[in-house]
């Protein structure tokens, strides 16, 4: 264990925290609620970046970028759209030594912008469908915030489309979730549930909001993006129409669909331990470092021998780096611990001699001893067998946190307990609304139908809820 890092079966909360700076993710930001993403805490956005960005421009979908700040008055022509994101809106009110005639909004979301400028951009039935996406930062107010989960100021993908059809617009909306269900499952080896939000819960505008969800192991459900079918009238609002091939005006049908840097909290939360960072070998910036050892006289030797390590391992596509500071071995060991690299190779004159590698697991307590010819498919076989434990063990882990409760009697007690929870629901905004009594929500509709009365009202259920604390 690392004594620096409070027990998680101790305080959660406070080993998140302890993790996650202890670690070199992130630091404290002298803007009151933001973080600065340090350069591990960064490499990990830019690998979700990378994957997601290739399976974005797979569903034709091009990218592009909006400015940062939004005329107030685009957001009052959607009244649920202000109205949902009021509370958390930064307005720049003086600029240039002046008041300013017209106020000016942070991009809390993009919407607003980006169906102004569709109004100029669509015309006819032939300019659709129109899918673009931004990498951007945005600001919410937040009052109370945690570095990845929730920030004033966060980093995220916004995807935003309009087509001529509710049908073609539903099929890019699952498109969307389809993408990161399977970024969560094949990066990130996180298990998600996927679903339909409430009414109540839904985006501000969106006549549809689909979410996928994460329950980390305090029982909490994490939002980790969402992906929403627009009401008509958003578009409508800005004036966006198009000549159907009938010559008619129509409005267009549009979605939008996101997520963020709160990946990486549900990363270090779903994976990590007392130790340190475990990170997911096609997720980490470093799948293995190697570490040489032995007596000062032998360095140079040694070091020529694992540089020669490296370049092999860098041409099969292992990303690897070699940890040469001026540290002892046991911090050198700590700090591969403490960062989550998937392995570390050990070099010393003994291995060097006896042709072998000495290799360690961020997973497993023994090292292994290994021969130098086999490396590479030794370390291939490894890091695939590796990501599927994390999955593996995050998906077994997550399904012992989620129970199913009938009685609305246990729920409270399930709840502090640090279970999620799986019930019936007569799809009453009454009932749900009890929910917030006990500080829990619905999370999403699930596709099952298991439960044949409501959680509160005890009337017949229509759907399956997941219902949770949540961050």
């Amino acid at each position: 264990m690392n004594k620096k890092i409070t027990a998680q079966s101790k305080d959660f909360s406070q080993w998140y925290l302890d993790l996650i700076y202890e670690s070199q993710l992130v630091d404290h930001a002298p803007t009151k609620g933001c973080m600065i993403m340090r350069p591990l805490g960064y490499a990990l956005w830019e690998g979700i970046q990378k994957e997601l960005d290739a399976q974005i421009k797979a569903l034709d979908v091009q990218n592009c970028y909006f400015p940062l700040l939004i005329p107030e008055e685009f957001l009052q022509k959607e009244s649920d759209h202000i109205e949902g994101f009021s509370p958390e809106l930064a307005v720049v009110t003086r600029a240039g030594g002046k008041e300013l005639e017209e106020k000016y909004v942070i991009r809390p979301t993009s919407e607003t912008m980006v169906y102004h400028m569709f109004a100029k951009w669509i015309k006819s039935w032939r300019d659709l469908p129109l899918k673009v996406n931004q990498w951007a930062n945005v600001v919410r107010w937040e009052m109370r915030t945690r570095p990845f989960l929730r920030t004033t100021e966060f980093l995220w993908q916004e995807g935003h489309t309009a087509h001529q059809s509710k049908e073609e617009a539903l099929e890019m909306v699952y498109n969307a979730l389809a993408m990161y269900k399977n970024l969560c499952h094949d990066l990130l080896a996180i298990p998600v549930i996927t679903g339909q939000k409430s009414d109540a819960e839904k985006f501000p505008g969106a006549e549809k909001t689909f979410t996928f969800e994460g329950i980390m192991p305090d029982g909490k459900a994490l939002q980790m993006g969402t992906s929403h079918l627009l009401k008509e009238s958003f578009p409508a609002s800005f004036d966006v129409s198009f000549q159907n091939k009938d010559n008619k005006p129509e409005t267009p049908w549009c979605t939008s669909w996101g997520t963020t840097t709160r990946l990486i909290g549900a990363l270090v939360m779903t994976h990590s331990d007392d130790k340190g960072l475990i990170l997911p070998p096609r997720m980490a910036p470093t799948q293995v470092v190697i570490i040489p050892v032995g007596p000062e006289s032998k360095r140079a030797e040694v070091l020529v021998y694992a540089k020669t390590l490296k370049k092999e391992l860098f041409n099969k596509s292992i990303r690897v780096s070699i940890d040469n500071r001026p540290l002892s071995p046991g911090a050198k060991f700590y700090d591969a611990e403490l960062k989550g690299t998937p392995f570390r190779i050990e070099i010393g004159p003994q291995e060097i001699e006896n042709n072998q590698l000495v290799v360690k697991s961020r997973i497993q307590d023994e090292k292994q001893k290994i021969v130098r010819n086999d490396t590479v498919s030794f370390l291939q076989a490894e890091l695939n067998l590796f990501q599927k434990e994390l999955f593996d063990r995050a998906t077994k882990k997550r399904d012992n946190l989620i129970k199913e409760v009938s009685s609305w009697e246990n729920f409270k007690e399930e709840l502090e307990s640090g279970y999620a929870l799986t019930s019936g629901w007569c799809l009453s905004p009454d009932c749900e609304q009890e929910l917030k009594k006990i500080k829990a929500f619905t999370r999403c509709l699930l596709e099952t139908k298991k439960n044949v009365i409501c959680f509160f009202c005890k009337e017949s259920s229509k759907q399956d809820v997941l219902i949770a604390k949540s961050y």
